[in-house]
């Protein structure tokens, strides 16, 4: 059996209440050791003393307080992330810990008079800490997170995940329903539907006393009263106790000098286990108390014998996490063509209008008459017969449901006899819709598992890796000055650290200077009014319509400062002001540049004129470079930070594994971002990496604005 390795969401229910009695605790310092993806908090409580709260997001994820004996020992000097929470948490107060909703995430809120402070660990997928201000804006975080369904970035208002499905809090019609909407066995439907997992999943089956396989659809009454019974014991017990904490134990072929057998540490559960009956385990005075336990002993004890670990069976995990990947493809394609079907009914309802109500018409006189069902059918069979079109089109009529089903040009269509066309076309779109919810549902839960599967694999990669050095010996370092090959690597670790320019269009010149330019009037604004400062070089294309460009002289934490900048960084930076202007909107593939000195540029227009935002005036002579070339580069880096870039090309390609020239063309910003995004997917052999920095919303924020092509197609 393999070791628990993270925190479940019935895990973090039972943990919430006991985490909570160490609010009050004054936090003294915080760690970050940032090769064990470890967060450690030192507290300080007026009753219990010492307190030290462990979060761990790497390839074991959990939270709990530890024995201040199993903490490890301070690591040296402190990180930027370590100090950031130290300069927002010393001194203040723990006063509130809470799980969001029902998944994998813990939020610790602290107080202090300057204000309060949320620390929110997120025990999924690749682990996370983001810690917010008090109106939820993200101060920093770990790692930053970009997808559709939501941002986890520093500066912008933290998204937590769609809610999950709460089955601890579920009254008995919500469960009924949601179980009702399985088309899988009881206990996967547990596991999945009602976000219990597996283990919890059988435990309920098995405390109900019906069978894991049983269908769903053959749930009798009695048996779903019984689970949500079941069910509810569970959740008042994780929520108001009493807990029966347990560390489980399994049984190694071996026994020890008085002949007992060896055991390793496999599990900690909050309450005994029925489906754990069958193994030795240890009680605990509290869950937090058996966590720390697990966790501290838990990685010592895959050592075996000779020094060497057990490999954890990665590739069973992986093809697991693919199979359920499939399922759930089949099951969102299941719910796209059952929504299309609904709504293709619906429009057949409306283009054979006069048909559906004559034959809804005719059923609504004849019951307003009281004639029976039956008689209403033989109606309809006898109109068939003479070929009446409407009669023709019925070929079942329902009385025990009051419905008619008709054959509508091929497809089947069962309406409700007692409403109109509209009302039974209405019905048919919120059924399309309703189906869609399921899909949405489907389609966050593949995420979460696609995360769940990349986790998995980084695990595998990491420990070949560390097994690869380990048995290396001298050998190892014989190719130490080669450069890496990274478009051949199965995996690249995501390395990423925020800058502040990211917020603008940005790239760094062959000569390693900043060049920084604007989206649109807010950013130019920005630029002129912030970042605009002696020394720097301002930039603007002759063409209407272009980007602020600035060339950066120093940092913003630097003193201004007059510099020499190479022909190159120059040339660099006008042609970057020209390829995001208008120029190459309008398919056109050269323009004039012009650049000025800081003190020429001004927001006060002359005596009578106006500036509107993002405008500004130029005063005295300028340097123009004529006829300066369009060229934009898309590259990603794989060496310090993991990031795709964009820019001139000759400041972009060598910097880069791997690079894609653009041109003005034909294709639409989205759909040459695709097209970059699938080619770099083909250059790569680890092409989750791909995904994770260079995604096709990544990529078009470095493109022109209009139409482009690549070059090489």
């Amino acid at each position: 059996m393999d070791h628990k390795r993270e925190l479940t969401s019935v895990d973090l229910a039972a943990l919430e209440t006991e985490l909570g009695e160490f609010t009050g605790a004054k936090l003294d310092k915080a760690y970050l050791y940032a090769e064990d993806d470890l967060v450690r908090l030192k507290m300080r409580d007026f009753d219990r003393g010492r307190v030290e709260f462990i979060i761990e997001l790497g390839d074991v994820k959990g939270a709990y307080v530890a024995d201040a004996d199993h903490v490890p020992d301070a690591p040296g000097r402190p990180p930027d992330f370590a100090m950031m929470l130290r300069n927002r948490l010393s001194g203040a107060d723990l006063v509130r810990v809470e799980q969001f909703e029902f998944d994998r995430i813990l939020e610790l809120e602290f107080s202090r008079e300057d204000g309060s402070t949320t620390v929110v660990a997120e025990l999924f997928g690749d682990g996370n800490l983001a810690v917010l201000d008090g109106h939820g804006d993200v101060i920093d975080s770990l790692e930053t997170v970009r997808l559709k369904s939501r941002t986890v970035a520093p500066g912008s208002q933290y998204e937590f995940p769609s809610a999950r499905f709460n089955p601890l809090t579920v009254d008995y019609d919500g469960f009924v329903a949601r179980i009702r909407e399985s088309d899988a066995d009881l206990v996967r439907t547990l596991a999945t539907q009602l976000n219990f997992g597996g283990l919890y999943g059988e435990e309920l089956c098995t405390r109900a006393g019906i069978d894991y396989h049983e269908a769903v659809e053959d749930l009798t009454d009695d048996q779903l009263e019984r689970l949500y019974e079941v069910v509810s014991e569970f959740a008042a017990v994780l929520r108001d106790g009493p807990l029966d904490p347990r560390v489980y134990y399994e049984d190694l072929d071996a026994t020890d000098e008085d002949g007992e057998p060896e055991r390793r540490r496999v599990d900690a559960t909050p309450v005994a286990l029925e489906e754990y009956d069958h193994r030795y385990s240890e009680p605990f005075e509290t869950f937090n108390a058996a966590l720390d336990d697990y966790f501290y002993n838990f990685q010592r004890e895959e050592e075996v014998e000779g020094g060497e670990t057990t490999k954890p069976d990665f590739e069973s995990e992986i093809s697991k996490y693919e199979h359920i990947i499939r399922q759930q493809q089949e099951a969102i394609e299941d719910f796209e063509a059952d929504a299309q079907a609904e709504r293709e009914k619906a429009e057949l309802l409306y283009a054979r209008y006069d048909l559906v109500d004559d034959v809804l018409s005719t059923v609504q006189n004849a019951r307003t008459e009281d004639v029976p069902w039956d008689d209403i059918e033989a109606k309809f069979a006898e109109g068939a017969d003479r070929g009446i079109p409407a009669a023709e089109a019925v070929v079942g009529v329902d009385g025990s449901e009051g419905t008619v089903t008709l054959d509508i040009d091929g497809t089947r269509v069962t309406v409700d006899a007692d409403t109109g066309v509209e009302k039974n076309a209405d019905e048919l779109y919120k059924e399309a819709k309703r189906i869609e919810g399921k899909k949405e549902g489907a389609l966050a839960a593949i995420e979460d598992t696609r995360e769940d599967l990349e986790a998995v694999k980084k695990r595998r990669d990491q420990w070949e890796a560390d097994d690869g050095e380990a048995g290396g010996g001298d050998q190892a370092d014989e190719g130490d000055d080669e450069p890496t090959d990274w478009l051949s690597q199965a995996s690249i670790p995501v390395r990423k650290n925020e800058q502040w320019y990211e917020q603008f269009r940005w790239f760094r010149t062959s000569d390693g200077y900043l060049v920084i330019g604007g989206r649109d009037a807010d950013d130019n604004e920005q630029l002129v009014q912030k970042y605009l400062e002696r020394g720097d070089k301002f930039f603007h294309a002759q063409a209407h319509g272009g980007p602020v460009t600035v060339l950066k002289a120093t940092g913003p934490s630097e003193s201004a400062k007059e510099v020499d900048f190479p022909q190159s960084s120059l040339e660099e930076a006008a042609q970057f002001a020209v390829s995001y202007s208008s120029v190459w909107k309008d398919g056109k593939f050269a323009g004039d540049v012009y650049m000025v000195d800081p003190d020429q540029v001004s927001k006060t227009p002359e005596s009578g004129e106006y500036l509107e935002k993002g405008g500004f005036a130029v005063r005295g002579d300028r340097t123009y470079f004529e006829d300066t070339p369009v060229g934009v580069a898309v590259g990603i880096q794989c060496e310090d930070r993991t990031q795709v870039v964009g820019g001139p090309p000759a400041a972009i390609e060598g910097d880069v594994a791997t690079s894609i020239v653009i041109e003005p063309g034909q294709y639409a910003q989205n759909d040459i971002a695709k097209r970059l995004y699938r080619e770099f997917k083909s250059r790569f052999a680890d092409e989750s990496f791909v995904r994770k920095v260079a995604s096709p919303d990544l990529i078009q924020e470095f493109l022109p604005p209009g139409g482009s092509r690549m070059v090489d197609e």
